[in-house]
């Protein structure tokens, strides 16, 4: 099972696809309005080669599939595979 971080097509956020897509571990895709960057282990994008400000940095993730964010500084975005269902707010759920 491949983790996968959604980016949404836009200009701003295009630089993240093009910048996994070096990386011969990811698979880049489109679907949709979407760029899926797959891989069968961690997803890790350097800030730096994507020329990305600060707050198109921190709102470039659409959504994770089958990972977790296990760093996501002014350096890198790191997605961490993970087997187990992730759930939001450490698994509070409101009734």
């Amino acid at each position: 099972m491949s983790t996968t971080l959604f980016v949404l097509d836009v200009e701003d956020f295009r630089p993240l696809a093009e910048v996994a897509a070096k990386d011969p571990a990811n698979t880049v895709r489109r679907l949709g309005p979407y760029y899926l960057v797959s891989s069968d282990g961690p997803i890790t994008i350097a800030r730096d080669d994507t020329g990305c400000r600060n707050a198109v940095w921190y709102s470039s993730v659409a959504a994770i599939r089958h990972g977790r964010v296990s760093r996501w500084d002014r350096h890198v975005l790191r997605v961490e595979p993970t087997t187990a269902p992730v759930t939001p707010f450490g698994g509070d759920h409101v009734q």
